[in-house]
């Protein structure tokens, strides 16, 4: 039996198993939990309906003043309006030191409304797992996309051990049929055997969109082997440095853009540019939930002139199957792509992952300790 090729991959498998176990149940349940992470916030947050009639949208120049008083010595990442009766955002962000702060406002008033830390609460420590196992960001993304990239392997050999000798033993790798005395080692055999199956395909579409954030080389190569050809870099593009005398800041001369040619937009946001040579980044979402057909922009922030780009986050109409599906990355994920029948069916997927580890564990100690 040690020396069939299935002996060799049930090696492989447990020992795949054994080192990267622990690591894919956090990554999955951590998942789970964060699938409905909006949908529980938007009920347990105070809700402001704004009043919209016959008012006028305060500009980004105005709110981004507004909220550097109310939170003075940190950067304006973004500023971005939602719907006519819900309030704007003011996005506080900064890699090193970290912080990351969300501040609604009434965008007709500027009355602040609420101020969110986010690099505090449960999500953000349910991120924290997910994404890095409570590890230092530079170590932790290393650690569980190394353990991701372990469990494709896992997945692989599984299927091969899956697959019987016999084909007349099939209906058994397929549905449980247990009778009353049944001992437990094999019905945890069959649950390992069974629901690794059956999530097996779809595993793997989480391990190769996980992947792809986890490992830039990985999500560079997924990209081109799609046919990719545009750059997945973000580089932001360069401003010209021409001085104008005008009395509307540029972030609002690039927001009336937007809001023209958006008039149906669920969202525009509009980032100041980082420096005085970058460009102002603005994006238009159509939808509210997903992200992938969003349409990104950029101008010169001296004279407004647009800013042809070579990216994949562009014009969304520029974009082919392979940009969009790049795209679709994060909503394809956490299962926003199928509305919230996909993120429920992401979460029930994500426990049934959870649960290989325990019970491929449990195999492997009952085999240890007859």
């Amino acid at each position: 039996m040690k020396n069939t090729i299935k002996g060799k991959f049930r090696k492989i498998h447990l020992w795949l198993g054994l080192t990267s176990g622990l690591i894919v149940f956090i990554v999955a349940l951590t998942g789970a939990l964060y699938a409905f992470k909006n949908e529980i916030e938007a009920v347990c947050k105070e809700q402001h309906l704004i009043d919209s009639k016959e008012k006028k949208l305060l500009p980004p120049s105005k709110l981004k003043s507004i909220v550097e008083k109310e939170i003075p010595n940190k950067k304006v990442h973004a500023i971005q309006y939602h719907e006519a009766t819900e309030p704007a955002e003011v996005i506080l962000y900064n890699a090193a030191p970290k912080y990351h702060y969300i501040v609604s406002l009434n965008p007709y008033s500027g009355k602040v409304l609420h101020i969110k830390n986010e690099e505090e609460g449960f999500f953000h420590f349910i991120f924290q797992g997910h994404m890095y196992l409570w590890l230092p960001q530079a170590l932790g993304q290393i650690v569980a996309a190394t353990a991701t990239l372990l469990f494709l392997f896992l997945v692989i050999t599984g299927l091969v051990l899956w697959y019987p000798k016999r084909k007349k033993e099939l209906k058994k790798r397929v549905w449980f049929r247990w009778k009353e005395d049944i001992k437990w080692k094999r019905k945890n055999f069959d649950l390992h055997s069974i629901i690794g199956f059956y999530v097996s395909l779809l595993a793997l579409i989480f391990i190769i969109t996980g992947l792809a954030w986890g490992f830039p080389w990985f999500g560079y190569l997924y990209y081109k082997a799609i046919g990719g050809e545009k750059s997945v870099l973000y580089v932001d593009p360069v401003s010209s440095k021409q001085k104008t005398i005008d009395s509307i800041p540029s972030i609002d001369k690039a927001f009336y853009i937007m809001k023209v040619e958006y008039q149906s937009a669920k969202s525009i946001e509009i980032h100041p540019p980082e420096t005085d040579s970058t460009s102002i980044a603005c994006n238009a979402n159509s939808e509210k939930e997903t992200y992938w057909k969003t349409d990104y922009r950029y101008f010169d922030q001296y004279t407004l002139e647009e800013k042809s780009v070579d990216l994949v986050w562009g014009r969304f109409a520029k974009a082919d199957n392979s940009d969009k599906l790049l795209r679709m990355n994060y909503d394809i994920h956490t299962g926003a792509i199928a509305g919230l029948a996909g993120k429920t069916f992401a979460f029930l997927i994500s426990l049934l992952i959870a649960s290989l580890p325990v019970t491929g564990f449990l195999i492997w100690w009952g085999r240890k300790n007859k």
